[in-house]
């Protein structure tokens, strides 16, 4: 897993990095409202630190506020200020030194041109974004390895970088518990069988409606609506459990009637032919889905990413070296959290496969998507 920032680590470049405390920082280089905007939240969550270069005597040249989500191969550059040029490669160098895949930025101050003469791409504004997690309008993205992303695309399965072809919409859910109707909706669009105008909040409820377990999606009940509002899609679930999931919070009776509705998800299954895999899918089978072209609709838990044990889908669709990439439907503002870092977000294989282990016993829970192409 990425190592914390170490206060005077020094990176391949001439560079300082130190961790952040709110309200500190080089106050001369850093403009008051983006000051203002680093200040504005808890981001400690996200191990915030400054990579800076040095300038004249004691002062700094540039700097830069960057965060990530623990468990992740991605650093996000929030701002840069100063001397950009110089900052961004330094926080280059000090991505590659930890080992990390992929740079973010957010498209709060820096330019499309600023953006493209360090090497990154923009990111297709999100066609929502989460409740109380506004993000800026644009965000941009650097792939830190030569090496070919596995990805869906009509090309095959390989390509240098995402492009128009191989990036998913980004799509922020607009309620606490349609994530898994998101993930699926997201998958679908992805694929080309449903249409990206067709992504809309009327969409995302009524795909939850026939999914939900009251309030959240359990797996097999989400892969039998998934099934129902795509019949020419091949869906498969995978839970390695014959016991109902996702109801420890709920008192003894509210569970009752809840784990009767997932047997009556598992007969409707049978019944309209969603096959239930009772093994447990490895990450190697989840990269082998994705090589295959089809989509992983994942079951993990936000305690590593975020902070607290919820369950909480999230789709993955691309493959780097030592990492799966996925999009997460749910940012969380209070963090400084927006849809740039859920977006085409890298984890580990390692840390995916910790997050997606779930109590009680362990189980994993997944939906596979693949569509027939013409």
């Amino acid at each position: 897993m990425p190592s914390s920032p170490q206060e005077g680590s020094v990176p391949s470049v001439n560079s300082i990095v130190v961790p952040y405390e709110s309200g500190a920082g080089p106050a001369p280089l850093v403009p008051p409202d983006v000051a203002e905007r680093w200040r504005a939240v808890d981001r400690t969550a996200h191990a915030p630190h400054l990579v800076a270069v040095p300038g004249d005597g004691e002062e700094w040249a540039g700097a830069a506020l960057v965060t990530a989500r623990p468990g992740t191969a991605y650093l996000k550059i929030v701002d840069a200020v100063g001397d950009v040029p110089a900052v961004v490669a330094a926080v280059v160098a000090h991505a590659r030194e930890r080992g990390l895949v992929q740079l973010k930025w957010e498209g709060w101050t820096v330019t499309p041109q600023e953006a493209a003469a360090a090497g990154f791409a923009p990111l297709d504004a999100p066609l929502s974004q989460s409740e109380g997690a506004a993000g800026p309008a644009t965000g941009y993205v650097r792939w830190l390895n030569d090496d070919a992303v596995t990805a869906f695309g009509d090309d095959g399965v390989t390509a240098p970088a995402y492009d128009a072809v191989t990036v998913p919409p980004y799509y922020g859910q607009t309620t606490h518990f349609s994530c898994g109707a998101v993930t699926a909706l997201v998958a679908q669009v992805h694929a080309g069988v449903l249409p990206r105008e067709a992504l809309d909040r009327r969409a995302e409820l009524t795909l939850w409606r026939d999914a939900t377990n009251f309030m959240a999606c359990e797996p097999v009940g989400l892969g039998v609506a998934l099934r129902r509002s795509r019949p020419s899609s091949e869906v498969t679930v995978h839970l390695d459990t014959d016991r109902p999931v996702m109801l420890g919070h709920l008192s003894p009776g509210d569970q009752e009637w809840r784990a009767l509705l997932q047997q009556v998800s598992r007969t409707e299954a049978e019944r309209v032919g969603v096959p239930v895999d009772p093994g447990h899918l490895p990450m190697s089978a989840v990269r082998e889905a994705i090589g295959r072209r089809e989509h992983v609709l994942l079951l993990l838990s936000l305690a590593a990413m975020q902070g607290f044990e919820v369950p909480h889908w999230v789709l993955c669709h691309g493959a780097v070296p030592g990492a799966v990439v996925i999009d997460d439907p749910w940012a969380n503002g209070a963090t400084g959290d927006t849809w740039v870092d859920a977006h085409l977000l890298p984890v580990p294989d390692a840390s995916l496969d910790a997050m997606s282990t779930m109590e009680p016993g362990g189980f994993r829970g997944a939906v596979t998507m693949r569509s027939a192409h013409e």
